[in-house]
């Protein structure tokens, strides 16, 4: 029996094994190899913890500030531009030779709204948003020039909606559906030699792979530079099926660019879609206060073994990216249900490695060998 043909078993057998300390040869990194990169978001939070920054310097190949990026938090209501926690991660970053994606330059939901409204709330004139948007690429981009790997230009602009291109942003209602064009342009002007990535959840899927890919063609048939899309992979831990992730992957490849799994976690509690919609709250109890039971655990290793699995078998996936460092660190605590305790990462909130730590350590050492 081949190591691939045998993989399900060493999984399973691996996801029912109790969790155990790290030994020195076992972490991600190792396991991936130079097949990709394997990274996680990281905050400031994190790097004031001695014994959560050594597990990411050891486990990690890569990281993404979670939100010392984004652009509330880096220019303020009176344009102000503060950089301090961005350089915090960066630094750290530097000092241990990780690779840092920038995240993001663009996001309706984290932007301020100076740069496309006026005081009383209506869109700019398209010139005046234009050289509001030029300015913050420009400064931000331009800060941080040679110590970024790539930027996540424009974050979550596509449509969940049948029949509708892009979101409804004050962005799209002040300069027009070319601002995604805009804002790649700027960024490829204010640091030539970073990758440029668009980002977005559900991309995957054939609705919003449709659009992406007309987006992609649209600022290639404009002379932009796109060098990859992130799929962001915020999956349920039963949708979307192995499938369809890797025929999204396959339909994004064939436009020419190079795919990244960016924000990945697993969710083993219910709720009603996959993706991370922020509009969407609902309302739900708190199952799992204590940690999940053993066949939920075993479930969500088995997920994550199949996603990677399948991820692997990818050539253009250049980099795969967990979102968050531990459970306790995960956005699923407040989403979409607030304050429930989830449980969606590999390592839990004593900052041990969960059986689906296992599982993905050996997809990562199958799917690396030759």
């Amino acid at each position: 029996m081949t190591v691939h043909a045998a993989l399900p078993s060493l999984l399973l057998l691996l996801a029912c094994s109790a969790s155990q300390p790290l030994r020195a040869a076992d972490t991600l990194r190792e396991a991936a190899g130079s097949r990709l990169l394997f990274g996680c978001a990281v905050a400031t939070v994190d790097l004031r913890d001695p014994a959560l920054s050594q597990l990411i310097t050891s486990q990690f190949s890569c990281i993404t500030p979670e939100y010392e990026l984004m652009p509330e938090k880096v220019v303020d209501e009176r344009g102000a531009y503060t950089f301090e926690a961005g350089d915090q991660v960066v630094a750290f970053a530097r000092a241990h030779q990780l690779p840092v994606y920038g995240h993001m330059l663009l996001w309706h939901f984290v932007t301020r709204a100076w740069l496309f409204a006026d005081a009383a709330g209506k869109p700019l004139p398209r010139a005046a948003a234009l050289a509001n948007l030029k300015r913050y690429i420009t400064q931000v981009v331009g800060h941080y020039r040679g110590a970024i790997k790539a930027w996540n230009v424009v974050n979550e602009a596509i449509s969940d909606a049948d029949g509708e291109y892009l979101k409804d942003t004050p962005a799209l209602r002040a300069i027009g559906p070319d601002y995604i064009d805009q804002a790649f342009a700027f960024a490829q002007a204010a640091d030539p030699d970073v990758a440029l990535y668009y980002n977005d959840y559900n991309i995957e899927q054939p609705a919003k792979l449709a659009k992406t890919t007309r987006l992609i063609t649209a600022l290639r048939a404009a002379g932009r530079r796109i060098d990859a899309v992130g799929i962001q992979g915020h999956w349920l831990i039963d949708w979307p099926p192995t499938d369809v992730i890797a025929s999204g992957i396959a339909g994004l490849a064939r436009t020419g660019v190079q795919v990244m799994i960016t924000e990945l976690d697993v969710d083993p509690l219910p709720r009603s879609a996959s993706g991370a919609d922020l509009a969407l709250q609902e309302h739900g109890s708190d199952p799992y206060p204590q940690g999940l039971p053993a066949e939920l655990q075993r479930r969500l290793a088995q997920r994550y073994g199949d996603i990677v699995t399948t991820i692997l078998k990818a050539p253009s996936v250049t980099m795969l990216s967990i979102w968050g460092t531990h459970d306790g660190r995960s956005w699923l605590n407040d989403f979409p249900v607030k304050g429930r305790t989830n449980h969606p990462l590999l390592f839990d909130r004593a900052l041990m490695p969960k059986p689906a730590w296992n599982t993905v350590v050996a997809a990562l050492k199958a799917g690396a060998r030759p």
